[in-house]
């Protein structure tokens, strides 16, 4: 199991081959990147992200236990970055190695859905309109909940 959170940038091809390369008791590996998106085309200038270091990464490694023992992986490998991210680079990834693809994809589902609205990191936009904090969607938190 690795969990980062790091303001670096990262390859998402280097860090899901270096995840699958290390599998040899899974029969499925499946991985997702998000990356910073512009919703208006052209009005985000950057989206800054904190955390609290060493509280962000104990909740991250607890629900990835959590995610770990629930669905019997053999891996999994969840990477988050905080700072001033501009659209079009990787904000975070999942990837989770499990013996049958039903267990990695509800894996990586379930992790997924906790970083989106549950993690915590506080996210702020810069646009061309001035800034504003960012709120987890209503849908995201109830995809969230219905894990529970």
């Amino acid at each position: 199991m690795d969990v980062r959170v790091q303001s670096d940038p990262f390859d998402m091809g280097a860090e899901l081959n270096r995840f699958a390369n290390r599998q040899d008791n899974a029969g499925a590996v499946v991985s997702f990147s998000g990356i910073v998106r512009d919703l208006a085309a052209g009005d985000l200038q950057h989206m800054q992200i904190e955390h609290y270091p060493g509280m962000t990464e104990r909740a991250m490694t607890k629900i990835t236990h959590e995610a770990m023992t629930r669905w019997s992986l053999v891996d999994a490998f969840v990477l988050h970055r905080y700072g001033d991210l501009t659209p079009g680079e990787p904000i975070m990834m999942v990837a989770t190695a499990a013996r049958h693809r039903a267990d990695a994809f509800a894996a990586a589902e379930f992790l997924m859905d906790y970083l989106k609205s549950r993690a915590p990191f506080w996210k702020k936009e810069t646009t061309t309109r001035g800034d504003r904090w960012i709120e987890a969607k209503a849908g995201d938190l109830k995809k969230s909940q219905d894990w529970s």
